[in-house]
C-alpha cells in the first residue's frame, strides 16, 4: 500500500470519527472544563463568575446539613436498589434461560420496563399508585427502590446472555455429582457469571447514583416529605436550577463524580477475590 492511499484511507477515517469527536468537545469535555472552573466561582447564571477558590467545597462539608442529609438518603438508595434489582434480573433471567414456546414474549415482557426509563409518566403513575407511602417519610424512598427494581430488563438481558455462554458440560457434571439446585447455583452458576455480575453492579451502582427523575416526580421536586427523598441530584438540581447557585451545584457534581470513581475503583480492586475469568487458574 502506497504512502498517499494510506494517508487517503486515514483521512477517510477521521472524517467518519470527526462528528463524534466534535459532539464529545462540545457536549461533554467543554461542559465539564467549565463546570470544573465554576465550581471554583460564585456564580448565579446571570453574572459574571467570581473566582472564590474551595469556599464552595468548605460550605457544603461545614455548614450544609442538607448536603449530608442528601449523601445519607443516596447511600441507602444505591444499598438498597442495586443488589434488590440485581437479584431480580438474574432470577428473572434464570427462568427465561429454561426452553420455552413462549420465551420470546416473556423476554419482551420484562424488558418493556426498562424500555420505559427514567419516565416521569411512569413514575407519576407510579406516585398515584403509592400515594399513602409516598406522604409517609419511612417508606417515601421504599416507592423509588421499587420502581428501580421493577426496571431490571437492562441487567435481566445480559445476565441472560451469560447464561447461554455457561457450558452445559458443567451442569451435566454437577448432577452426576449429586449435587442439588442450591449447590449448583453456587458452585457452577454464580462462578462462572462472576464476569456478568460484576458488568452489571458496576454500572448498576453508577446509575443509582444518578437517579433523579422518580425521586424528583414522586416527591414533587422537594425531596420531601422531611426530606427522605431528597437524592443528591436532585439537591443539586435544587441549588443549581432554583436558587441559581450554579457554582456550589457545580461543586456537588464534581464531588459526585470523586465518589463515584472512588466506588468504583473500589469494586474493582475487590473483584479480584471473587470474578472468575475462564482460563485462570
Amino acid at each position: 500500500m502506497s504512502k498517499s492511499t494510506k494517508a487517503r484511507g486515514q483521512g477517510v477515517a477521521y472524517l467518519f470519527l470527526s462528528p463524534w469527536v466534535i459532539g464529545a468537545l462540545l457536549l461533554t469535555i467543554g461542559p465539564m472544563l467549565a463546570s470544573l472552573y465554576l465550581s471554583f466561582t460564585d456564580y448565579d447564571l446571570f453574572s459574571t463568575p467570581n473566582w472564590i477558590g474551595l469556599e464552595n467545597y468548605r460550605r457544603l462539608i461545614e455548614d450544609d446539613p442538607r448536603f449530608l442529609t442528601a449523601i445519607w438518603v443516596t447511600l441507602k438508595y444505591v444499598a438498597l436498589s442495586t443488589p434488590l434489582k440485581l437479584v431480580a434480573a438474574l432470577a428473572v433471567a434464570m427462568l427465561l434461560n429454561r426452553a420455552s414456546r413462549a420465551q420470546g414474549f416473556y423476554r419482551s415482557a420484562f424488558y418493556a420496563p426498562s424500555l420505559l426509563g427514567a419516565s416521569v409518566a411512569v413514575a407519576l403513575v407510579w406516585r398515584v399508585i403509592f400515594q399513602d407511602w409516598v406522604a409517609d417519610p419511612d417508606r417515601s424512598l421504599l416507592v423509588i427502590v421499587t420502581l428501580a427494581v421493577w426496571q431490571f430488563g437492562a441487567p435481566m438481558v445480559i445476565f441472560l446472555a451469560g447464561l447461554k455462554q455457561i457450558p452445559k458440560e458443567l451442569y451435566d457434571a454437577s448432577a452426576v455429582d449429586g449435587a442439588g439446585w442450591w449447590r449448583t447455583l453456587w458452585s457452577v452458576t454464580i462462578p462462572m457469571l462472576s464476569p456478568v455480575i460484576f458488568f452489571n453492579l458496576v454500572l448498576e451502582t453508577i446509575h443509582a447514583f444518578q437517579a433523579f427523575t422518580g425521586a424528583f416526580v414522586v416527591s414533587g421536586g422537594r425531596g420531601g416529605p422531611s426530606d427522605s427523598t431528597l437524592f443528591y441530584t436532585l439537591y443539586l438540581y435544587q441549588k443549581g436550577f432554583t436558587e441559581y447557585r450554579m457554582g456550589y451545584a457545580s461543586a456537588m457534581a464534581w464531588l459526585l463524580v470523586l465518589v463515584i470513581a472512588l466506588i468504583t475503583a473500589l469494586l474493582f480492586r475487590t473483584a479480584r477475590k471473587w470474578v472468575f475469568y475462564a482460563g485462570e487458574r
